[in-house]
């Protein structure tokens, strides 16, 4: 059982809230996990985290009892290897359109008989081999380490019973790249994306993988209500321009208020 499932199954309602990190903030995934977010997801597709920073990062927020995630930018062995070395909870690879996109990603991840995944006793992922049977811990990683598909084309919806049926993978739905695949760029609560979304949440729950998403909050009722099992709500950039705006907005009302 990986360790998301165990927090999911440990969720007494509703999916667990995570937040993300876009940028190397340690403050950020303290104040998040202090404010309630239970998961942290570490940006490396679209950012500039380095695998250093992200194994501090995993390290703060499994500290404060957060599941972790990084988003790698594809299934390269360097990318898969270097993020399971950095000890998260789950890895997610961004548009995986196919079963075939998901080998690198277990072949890479996974310890043998399961994969080819390179032999590093003193990684974070095995407490640095500290009082442990490094060939028992390896087998351990095997089932605690969740491996993730980004669907969010129209390519990987129209294969994604082959994508659920891949053993060891679960789900995660990107609705902003999925709008644009569907050709309403943007429009993340078009019906259009949710028939699809809830189409790939069916049938990944046909094939019980758990499923995530990051999502706007306009459609957060959406998401609940199919049931997802991990829910992202906000990212540090989000987080300091909707702060930032509604403290400007609250000033700029007082001194109209004083000029007039």
């Amino acid at each position: 059982m990986n360790r998301l499932l165990k927090a999911v199954k440990a969720q007494t309602q509703g999916p667990i809230l995570g937040a993300a990190a876009y940028f190397y903030d340690p403050i950020f995934i303290e104040v998040a996990a202090k404010v309630g977010y239970r998961a942290a997801w570490i940006e490396m597709e679209h950012g500039f985290i380095t695998f250093a920073e992200a194994a501090d990062l995993c390290r703060i927020a499994s500290g404060l009892g957060m599941v972790t995630m990084i988003r790698i930018p594809d299934a390269r062995r360097e990318n898969v290897l270097k993020a399971a070395e950095c000890g998260p909870d789950i890895i997610d690879i961004p548009m995986a359109n196919s079963a075939r996109d998901l080998e690198e990603l277990i072949r890479y991840a996974r310890f043998r008989p399961l994969g080819e995944r390179g032999f590093f006793s003193v990684s974070r992922a095995l407490d640095y081999g500290i009082d442990v049977n490094v060939s028992e811990a390896q087998q351990q990683l095997n089932d605690d380490l969740c491996l993730m598909a980004q669907i969010e084309t129209v390519e990987a919806l129209d294969n994604a019973r082959e994508i659920c049926a891949v053993p060891g993978v679960d789900i995660f739905i990107g609705p902003a790249d999925l709008s644009a695949s569907l050709d309403v760029p943007g429009q993340t609560g078009h019906s259009k994306v949710y028939e699809a979304a809830s189409k790939a949440i069916g049938i990944a729950k046909e094939h019980d993988k758990l499923v995530a998403v990051g999502s706007a909050p306009q459609d957060f009722e959406f998401y609940v209500s199919q049931g997802v099992d991990l829910l992202f709500c906000t990212n540090d950039i989000a987080a300091l321009k909707i702060g930032a705006q509604a403290v400007m907005k609250q000033a700029i009302a007082a001194m109209e208020k004083i000029t007039i």
